[in-house]
């Protein structure tokens, strides 16, 4: 039983969970900087170890925007990106105890892909 969760780990810490979704829309029906091609939304769960100060897997707000839904809006052909939100779990001060062995940040961002 000791090795199946001891393995579980090992395969969880070399695979961070990322998802992007996107819906692609009609330019006038959204309200956007220039003509409007799809809404995206980007996450990321990562993992941490002793306080949030060892990133297994990374999660940050740099992985979420620039990695993942810029490099999706792009895909989709957008030039830029209209960022609608982001977010990312705090890591310092009082949220570190939360980290206290192993912790799973998560961070997520909306932006609607524009040509």
């Amino acid at each position: 039983m000791k090795k199946l969760i001891l393995s579980a780990v090992a395969a969880a810490s070399l695979v961070g969970c990322t998802s992007v979704e996107s819906a692609v829309v009609s330019g006038n029906e959204i309200a956007a900087n220039g003509e409007a091609v799809a809404v995206v939304q980007a996450n990321a769960l990562g993992l941490t170890a002793i306080f949030h100060i060892v990133d297994i897997v990374q999660s940050d707000l740099d992985t979420v925007v620039n990695k993942l839904l810029v490099a999706e809006a792009k895909a989709m052909g957008a030039s830029k990106v209209d960022l609608k939100s982001a977010g990312t779990t705090p890591r310092h001060g009082i949220y570190a105890l939360f980290g206290f062995i192993i912790g799973f940040p998560s961070s997520s961002a909306v932006g609607v892909a524009v040509k």
